[in-house]
């Protein structure tokens, strides 16, 4: 390949050698393969049971966090029936896509269609999770050795930002974590062209990947200079094709679905102000970048440029005035795991080339030190939950509050809160507490465990002025008014 020296030395790793970067690696001995050539598909398999029973089982359980399911449940549901994509719970009639653009979700109607739950999305969640620890593994092994490969795969698996989405209600990010994993595996092998298609259908799955995508395509051009320069045309393309797709669904695609003719979230970047987004929680900030990058790869992923392809997600998140986004709860850093695990990868595989000894010892050691670090931090993330009783325990309470909720007629219209909006949305039309009107519903579902109000009846009739509820089933701090 032009860039590549004759004479180069190979260097020795166990009993296998280490070709030069921009040299192909041996073809494998025949018999050389067997059972490692599955282990990243059996890995994949377990990771796919265990989030979809830390998942499904906190569904079961009612221990929902946000609405997110709820609304994800509601557009891929009129998906599911050649609608157009409304979720209610946004507001009256809403389209999703004038919120996020996601219409990558429509891939789950067809699924959705003949299981009608919302534990169809969090299945299918846990397994788009679990598929992208088989490119991690796969190019970890391919550069690293087996041990070390293995090692990758469960330091992924096990990732704290994967644990934490596996664990949240549902997200369309689920789609972009295989797609970015997929893409980035393609360019440590240098085919370049599968790295660009991989990663095109992320301006797909939300609004701000197309900058992901533009990353990618940078990191493309920038390997691809030396070994095929006339794959770089085609990078830059992509790039500039991703930056303008960004731009295009930001400014005209989503205020073309929105009520308003607007981004609802422009207000969230800098909101009190610029010093607000970029200089608030500089704290949590730092938090976050440590734990993406000390446990997960002992800042070795420094050295990498796959690591560029987190900056555009942090970018937005940090320049947010929302400290939501901050820190390290929830799924935003579900798509920067594959970004750093592979990064990490690519990093070791340099140090192991060339650099000081102790540079290459440390680098030898660090896979097996991310898989240890993933493995004492679960104890304290969601799938710790595995070795609980509690966690496959459906309460006697829950089982009451379902049973009053059946009491929503098929086809009706209600208002609900987070407690019970997960039991209703695959059945009923729901709205958000407070964002009705102009519905008037027939029956409000509220949790109000926490005492947030004393009297619910008195708080749906000033929701509704000239409107009376009566209480129709209470159950242990759920209540259910029906329209008298």
């Amino acid at each position: 390949m032009p860039g590549a020296k004759p004479d180069a030395p190979a260097l020795e790793r166990g009993d296998e050698l280490i070709p030069p970067r921009d040299q192909a690696p041996p073809a494998p001995r025949p018999g050389s393969h067997g059972v490692w050539d599955r282990v990243p598909y059996l890995l994949a398999a377990a990771l796919f049971l265990a989030y979809a029973v830390v998942s499904v089982s906190r569904y079961r359980r009612m221990e929902s966090r946000s609405w997110d399911l709820g609304i994800f449940e509601q557009a891929v549901r009129a998906y599911a029936h050649l609608q157009v994509p409304v979720a209610d719970l946004k507001g009256p009639g809403a389209n999703i896509l004038g919120d996020h653009f996601s219409p990558v979700t429509a891939l789950l109607a067809p699924a959705y269609r003949l299981f009608p739950s919302p534990v169809t999305l969090l299945v299918a969640q846990a397994l788009l999770f679990a598929v992208s620890a088989i490119p991690v593994t796969r190019a970890a092994t391919r550069l690293l050795g087996r041990a070390s490969g293995l090692a990758v795969g469960v330091a992924y698996g096990l990732s704290w930002g994967i644990q934490r989405a596996a664990d949240f209600d549902f997200h369309e990010i689920c789609f972009a974590v295989p797609l970015i994993a997929f893409s980035l595996e393609a360019l440590l092998r240098q085919r370049w062209r599968n790295a660009l298609l991989w990663a095109l259908p992320l301006v797909l799955v939300k609004e701000d990947l197309g900058v992901t995508l533009a990353a990618i395509a940078l990191v493309v051009a920038v390997r691809a200079r030396r070994v095929q320069p006339k794959a770089v045309p085609y990078a830059l393309g992509v790039a500039a094709f991703g930056a303008v797709a960004a731009v295009v669904t930001l400014t005209l695609i989503i205020p073309a679905f929105n009520s308003v003719g607007a981004y609802d979230y422009w207000d969230k970047v800098g909101e009190g102000g610029a010093s607000a987004g970029a200089f608030g929680g500089l704290d949590t900030k730092l938090r976050t970048l440590a734990w993406l990058l000390i446990p997960t790869t002992g800042l070795l992923a420094l050295r990498s440029p796959l690591l560029l392809v987190a900056l555009p997600t942090l970018g937005w998140r940090f320049l947010s005035g929302d400290d939501h986004y901050w820190g390290t709860d929830w799924h935003y850093s579900a798509v920067l795991m594959p970004v750093v695990m592979l990064a990490l990868v690519d990093a070791v595989d340099i140090f192991r080339r060339g650099g000081r000894r102790w540079l290459r010892e440390y680098a030898d050691r660090l896979p097996a030190c991310a898989a240890a670090a993933a493995l004492a931090l679960t104890t304290s993330l969601p799938l710790a939950g595995l070795t609980e009783a509690k966690t496959y325990e459906k309460s006697g309470q829950v089982a009451a509050v379902e049973r009053m909720l059946e009491r929503v007629p098929d086809g009706a219209t209600v208002e609900a809160n987070i407690g019970p909006i997960s039991r209703l949305t695959s059945r009923a039309r729901v709205f958000w507490v407070g964002s009705a009107r102009p519905v008037v519903p027939r029956y409000i579902a509220l949790d109000v465990r926490s005492g947030w109000t004393k009297d619910p009846v008195a708080y749906a009739e000033k929701l509704h002025p000239g409107t009376r509820y009566v209480a129709e089933d209470t159950a242990y701090g759920y209540v259910l008014l029906r329209r008298a």
